[in-house]
Order: structure tokens, then sequence, then C-alpha cells
């Protein structure tokens, strides 16, 4: 069994959204007895769950501990993750964390320490805030755990 897990960005800009989906398509095809790890959070966590369940992998959602869902976004990122959620194989939820930033890290360092491997849709700039993508693929590379990074060059995020 392969474990691959996802860390990325909440707003994936249009210009990078194709090599995104592309990207992700590739490192999951013709995987079999792959596993996918993700939050479910905006963006690249549920762009990549939504790929992985269409393309039959199953999928394990890791739960920052904390009110996590009121946070996610607006009606119909919370309506995504709550399908999304439904239809997981698999579901940890993690213990309370002291603040929303602490939360968000312990999640993504669970993701790779049960991963062996990342995929990281990832502009290369520094994390805006504890536990940011950037941090996890820190996180990722200290541990040894290797990570694909997906992006399209020349494109920032706003």
């Amino acid at each position: 069994m392969t474990r691959i897990g996802i860390t990325g960005h909440r707003e994936i800009p249009d210009a990078a959204l194709s090599a995104v989906r592309s990207g992700i398509r590739a490192e999951l095809r013709g995987r079999p007895g792959t596993w996918a790890l993700s939050s479910l959070a905006a963006g690249a966590d549920q762009l990549f769950a939504e790929i992985a369940l269409e393309s039959g992998i199953p999928l394990t959602a890791v739960i920052p501990g904390m009110d996590y869902e009121a946070h996610l976004g607006d009606d119909e990122v919370r309506a995504s993750y709550r399908r999304l959620l439904k239809c997981c194989a698999a579901r940890v939820q993690l213990p309370y964390e002291r603040t929303h930033d602490e939360a968000y890290y312990a999640a993504g360092r669970y993701i790779v320490d049960h991963a062996d491997r990342m995929i990281a849709v990832w502009d290369g700039a520094p994390a805006r805030g504890l536990g940011g993508t950037a941090d996890i693929v820190d996180y990722a590379h200290l541990t040894g755990v290797p990570v694909t990074v997906l992006w399209s060059p020349g494109v920032r995020r706003a």
C-alpha cells in the first residue's frame, strides 16, 4: 500500500489550476493499493480529494482538533467538505490544539507522518502562518518523506 498526502494553498489561481489538476491526476494514476490523506480544506486539499475519489482511491480525512468546519470558508466550501467527508473510507480526528494555526500544523504533520510521499500545491513562497504549505513541505523534507511540488512557473497567489 502506498499512502499519498496533500498539502497546499487554499486559493489556487486560475493560471495554475490546469497544471495542478493534471499534476495530481498524474501522481495518482496507475497506483493500485494507494490511499489518499487530506484535511479536506478549501483549495488543494479538496481538489486532491475529488481526484482521488474519482480515481477510485480510498480517502482518509485528517481533521484538525478544533471547530474546523466553521473555519473552512464560505457555504460552498463547507458543503463540499461535508460531501467529501461522507465519501471518506476513514477519518482521523486529532486532539484539540490551543490555536487554529497549531491545529493546522498538527494535521499537516500527521499527514506527513502517515504518508509514503506528499504532493504539495505550492508557489514556493514562505508560509503565511504556522502550518502553512511551506512549513509542511519543510517538515516532510526533515523527516525524509518525498515531496512532488505542483505549480505553474511564474504564477503567484494573490
